[in-house]
């Protein structure tokens, strides 16, 4: 037995098959030696000293272990194994208390190594429980520190510097391993009880028998020393599964909170408070010990993070978590109309609820709406085990989830629902920037370039990278990417310049010049030449070859409808919504006077909100007027001769086709719209076609866009 104030001590030594020292239980190693002698306080007299092995599970040993220990694995392999080792110990020890005269004791150890990080979490692994003797000892270090308040700080004590200290003269090479500690160990604890130093042993080292759950509210001050971060736990792993993980060590009441990623899953990491930062020290020589299969690492975290997740400012939560020692399960996916009498039926008197409705808490929304979400409070678990196995039955038409749960993630989940908007937010919108409009370069003057053989993922900024100082001479709206069948980047590029002399300079300068890790070639083209491939053409080495089809493509809507020579394009073609395209025909408007133009590039603040198919739609070139603004035949020909620039009139709208098969031609679209055609000759004026083009559009004679 043991008592707070005992007659005897039971100084006890032990080494494990790996560290020594300081490093004691540091690399997970087991048991492999206790030595342990009684002594007792008031006659000063000592028990028998008893040395035992242990057989350890694995019984390869480090090479530090041999050296100091000189054990084998084959004198370890006789051995008993732990759990029959200490029914020996409690045993021998009995009969030493009865031969002294004496009924209680406690332990004494070099430091707390050896109960804190060996003896608890082994015993925790091979699941067998300790005797209460193991939950209440002495550390020599402390109370020789308290006793000689000038020797050396107990970090750095040892049993060989207290025994220097006072002046013992041992010899370390006399003794077996153990021995010679435990006997030096009895040597100064006697040396303390002398009537010099009169040192009483009266305030033992506790070890915390389970982790004690409970609230942590957001304005109570938590040290920053105290606090661990685990990272890499199993995600169905409870406050109870990391306590047992830190066996030995004593956790603060309510001190695990797991952590839960944005959709309010547990994320693998948990931050775990101690009492002291001395426990929180010991707590990181557990780093990548391991929790089943799997390491666990152990890091510094402070007490900030702690109360942002376990912190809580609800009374009703408080309430709530107000019973200590409750198991806590949560329930996910309730319907929403679910009461309290409706979860009470579902979990069933196998599973009785502490307190009754008392015992039960709905996770609302700030405006009281259900979430689907409860946690429920279990006396014992025994009841816990029963409402787990109701995992995914049914309440109403809904399979119902149950996992075990924290009382920080009750925290956790209710500060997440209590902090969502009423009205949730809305994604940041895309800047409607309209640029104005721009005309489409034409004609011979070779003010263009071409760049091909662009990496398939290059993009505008890009390409202006890529051109360097020279941007500042690109005409505005002037970048044109050229698109294959698939939609997807060719590889080439056009860029309209401001001067044919600048597109002559771009292309010596720039041509075969690095893009990423391919060299990109860049020739001086025409606008005619640019129009001509963006319109489905090749240029090559051979000349022009013409497009293989008669007419340029309607789709995708941001490709011009005809060869044009200088069409204007208006702002809000430039930021046309591709549904806008297959709506009906909108109300009839006056084109406006075409403000003057910007740059080709957006305002660096605008750039994340940008389209840049809103400034750089791909082939053949910008948005054009066809089809995008309906406007009556007059109105149309008076800004035309207004601005003696060509533009279409509009009585309908643009359509655009989707589906069609890859070998559809221009007479299978024609025939698909027969009825509904519109008088090419209308635009002999306004746009320059070609004769193969024109010849396509002379009959049928109606053609109207609908």
């Amino acid at each position: 037995m043991t008592a707070s104030h005992s007659d005897s001590l039971v100084v006890l030594f032990g080494a494990t098959a790996g560290a020594y020292g300081a490093k004691l239980g540091s690399d997970e190693r087991e048991l492999i030696l206790l030595v342990w002698q009684v002594v007792d306080l008031h006659s000063k007299k000592v028990g028998t000293l008893h040395k035992s092995l242990v057989k350890a599970d694995n019984l390869e040993l480090s090479d530090q272990c041999q050296e100091v220990s000189g054990l084998t694995p084959e004198g370890l392999s006789k051995a008993e194994p732990l759990d029959r080792v200490l029914q020996q110990f409690s045993q021998l020890i009995s009969s030493d208390l009865k031969l002294l005269g004496r009924s209680s004791y406690t332990l004494c150890t070099d430091g707390q190594l050896l109960i804190r990080q060996v003896l608890h979490p082994e015993a925790s692994k091979k699941n067998f429980l300790l005797s209460d003797c193991f939950y209440s000892f002495y550390d020599l270090r402390k109370e020789f520190h308290t006793c000689y308040p000038n020797s050396a700080p107990v970090k750095d004590q040892t049993i060989k510097s207290m025994a220097d200290y006072i002046g013992l003269e041992t010899d370390e090479t006399e003794e077996d391993f153990g021995v010679w500690q435990v006997k030096t160990m009895v040597a100064i604890i006697f040396s303390m009880l002398s009537e010099t130093c009169n040192c009483r042993f009266t305030d033992p080292e506790t070890v915390k028998y389970k982790y004690e759950t409970g609230p942590c509210s957001k304005s109570e001050a938590v040290d920053s020393e105290t606090v661990i971060r685990a990272r890499g736990l199993p995600w169905q792993s409870s406050d109870q599964d990391i306590a047992r993980f830190f066996k030995g060590l004593n956790i603060a009441k309510g001190g695990v909170a797991l952590c839960l990623n944005a959709q309010g899953r547990r994320n693998g990491e948990a931050l775990v408070r101690f009492v002291n930062p001395e426990q929180r020290d010991l707590a990181l020589e557990r780093h990548k010990h391991h929790m089943g299969s799997r390491y666990i690492e152990v890091y510094k975290a402070t007490g900030e993070e702690f109360l942002k997740i376990a912190g809580g400012t609800s009374n009703e939560v408080a309430q709530f978590l107000s019973k200590e020692n409750q198991v806590i399960i949560r329930m996910r996916g309730l319907p929403f109309t679910a009461t309290l009498e409706d979860v009470l039926g579902f979990l069933g008197p196998e599973c009785p609820v502490t307190g009754g409705k008392e015992g039960l808490l709905f996770v609302k929304y700030p405006d009281g709406r259900p979430t689907g979400d409860a946690f429920v409070l279990f006396s014992c678990e025994e009841y816990a085990q029963n409402a787990l196995k109701k995992h995914k039955e049914i309440l109403g038409k809904r399979y119902i989830e149950l996992f075990r749960s924290t009382a920080a993630e009750v925290q956790q989940v209710l500060n997440r629902y209590l902090s969502t908007p009423l009205i949730p937010t809305l994604p940041t919108p895309i800047i409607p920037v309209i640029p104005p409009p721009y005309t489409i370069a034409a004609g011979s003057i070779r003010d263009c370039v071409r760049l091909r053989g662009l990496p398939y993922t290059a993009g505008i900024d890009d390409i202006l990278e890529f051109m360097g100082d020279a941007t500042a001479d690109i005409k505005p709206h002037g970048v044109h990417m050229v698109l294959n069948q698939q939609g997807r980047p060719s590889g080439d590029a056009f860029i309209q310049m401001k001067s044919s002399d600048r597109a002559f300079l771009v292309a010596q300068k720039c041509h075969k010049k690095m893009m990423k890790d391919r060299y990109v070639e860049v020739f001086q083209c025409s606008g005619e030449e640019m129009n001509f491939v963006l319109m489905g053409g090749t240029l090559n080495r051979s000349g022009l070859s013409p497009p293989p089809c008669k007419l340029p493509c309607l789709s995708p809507p941001a490709y011009a409808a005809f060869q044009t020579a200088a069409a204007v394009i208006p702002a809000e073609a430039a930021l046309y919504q591709p549904q806008a395209l297959l709506s009906t025909t909108r109300t009839p408007q006056a084109s406006a006077a075409a403000p003057p133009t910007v740059t080709y590039y957006p305002a660096q603040a605008a750039q994340l909100y940008m389209n840049y198919t809103a400034y750089y739609p791909s082939p053949p070139v910008s948005p054009t007027t066809v089809g995008y603004i309906a406007a009556p035949p007059a109105a149309v020909a008076a800004a035309a001769s207004a601005t003696h620039t060509p533009m279409l009139p509009q009585p309908g709208a643009l359509v655009r086709m989707q589906g069609l098969p890859y070998n559809t031609g221009m007479k299978e679209i024609l025939s698909f719209f027969q009825g509904y055609q519109y008088a090419p000759d209308d635009y002999n004026g306004l746009i320059q076609l070609n004769d193969q083009a024109r010849s396509v559009l002379q009959a049928p004679k109606e053609w109207v866009c609908l």
